[in-house]
């Protein structure tokens, strides 16, 4: 089954595509869906295009759809769930049909939004009641809105990490690695899951930009520097994962890892940690109830690093749901949007982070409140340029091909020096990026 996972990690095999689609929809560009004044005047069949094909399957969509009708009864809503959403929507993107409502998959250059979506309105507007607004923000206007936002970090089990002794976080990437030893040691537990074979955690690795040094400005960084400078974020945890793996504290093939038991093995206790998101640790507790364990075993853990004394987490949104521009049924799909952003439960039923900016926080971060975790969101004003840069250097920062690399150079399947992998992508990134005139 395709399970769901965020936006920043579904990027993988999408974000590197950029030039694949044209669309049609130039003619249109500058279009509005406006949110509907009186709910019963609101009327027509929307086809929602979605990546969790578990929900659709489980009838959790249609009981959403229900739950909107009883606002909206002359709406009619259909789901259509993609196993391979970015590559099956890419295609649909060269014509004018490709659903009412949509997630914005990562492959269309944010420049082009105003051709394929309509507006959701101004920024300004917008950024009052919603988080993460900028990441879809084109000429001051609004093209998408996420209706769950995540933060990376480390699912682990806490009855394993005590039992190894570990009873506070580790502060620094040396104490999370002698923490995984004492693991090792203490326990039967593999210390850390690489989940390499899946491919697609090990991009979530990207995800530390930001929280290592607590800052708002990671992304333009990426866009003006090289992400592994000494001391740059990513340098920090692409050397965290290599030492890890070096020091044998992982699986013993990586390549024969299995995403799907990876999660029972957690919550069994088989595996101590795992880096993911606040969106796995929902899954994860399902698996201890399948299991018979406790899903109160199942922690969340932020990256090994502090400012000034405290850890920081970043907080993203998940795919941006946006309106077709060339929707019959504009009306229809903005308060299906509104609907599910506000007021569908959405984001307490998967334990995530609700956009709105007064919404309380999911229970499973009560500990980053308790331990006074800053949250942050990073300015996405060069998100665009990155990508830009991203795909010129051919390195992959959202793509799993550079760690891999780095997990076979580190359990010495491949040849060379840490060092010299690193300078090799520094200098392929700043050499792009300097084509790219920067």
């Amino acid at each position: 089954m395709h399970m769901y996972r965020p936006h920043i990690l579904a990027l993988a095999a999408g974000a590197l595509l950029l030039s694949a689609c044209t669309g049609t929809g130039g003619a249109s560009k500058g279009a509005d869906a406006k949110a509907p004044d009186d709910p019963s005047k609101v009327s027509g069949t929307i086809k929602v295009l979605t990546q969790r094909t578990d929900l659709v399957q489980d009838g959790t969509m249609k009981k959403y759809a229900a739950e909107f009708r009883r606002t909206y009864p002359k709406v009619k809503v259909e789901f259509e769930a993609l196993t391979n959403y970015e590559t099956e929507v890419k295609i649909r993107m060269n014509t004018e049909n490709y659903g009412d409502v949509l997630l914005i998959p990562g492959v269309i250059k944010k420049s082009d939004y105003p051709k394929f979506f309509a507006s959701l309105g101004t920024r300004d507007e917008r950024a009052t009641k919603y988080r993460f607004t900028d990441f879809t923000t084109v000429d001051g206007k609004v093209y998408g809105q996420s209706p769950i936002g995540v933060t990376p970090g480390f699912v682990y089990n806490k009855k394993v990490w005590e039992e190894a002794g570990v009873t506070e976080w580790p502060t620094t990437p040396a104490e999370f690695v002698a923490d995984l030893k004492a693991i090792k040691s203490k326990t039967d537990a593999v210390p850390y899951y690489t989940n390499f074979a899946a491919q697609w955690p090990l991009t979530s690795w990207t995800f530390v930009n930001g929280s290592v040094h607590c800052d708002t400005q990671a992304t333009t960084k990426l866009a003006q520097g090289d992400p592994w400078a000494e001391g740059a974020d990513l340098r920090v945890g692409d050397t965290l994962l290599y030492d890890v793996v070096r020091q044998k504290l992982v699986e013993k093939d990586p390549t024969t890892s299995n995403w799907e038991q990876s999660k029972p093995r957690l919550a069994k206790g088989e595996i101590a940690t795992q880096w993911l998101g606040t969106w796995a640790v929902i899954q994860f507790q399902d698996a201890a109830r399948k299991a018979g364990t406790d899903p109160d075993d199942i922690g969340f853990m932020p990256f090994p690093a502090q400012v000034d004394g405290k850890f920081c987490a970043v907080v993203g949104p998940d795919y941006n749901q946006a309106v077709n521009v060339h929707s019959k049924n504009k009306a229809a799909a903005r308060a299906w949007i509104d609907w599910f952003t506000d007021k569908s439960g959405y984001d307490r039923d998967n334990l995530a982070i609700s956009p709105l900016k007064d919404a309380p926080l999911p229970e499973v971060l009560q500990p980053y409140e308790d331990a006074g975790v800053k949250l942050i969101e990073l300015d996405d004003t060069e998100g665009a340029r990155v990508k830009l840069i991203d795909t010129e250097s051919e390195v992959g920062i959202n793509a799993p091909e550079y760690r891999q690399k780095l997990v076979d150079l580190a359990r010495g399947a491949q040849q060379g020096t840490l060092d010299d992998f690193f300078a090799d992508l520094g200098k392929r990134w700043t050499e792009a990026r300097k084509n790219l005139g920067s």
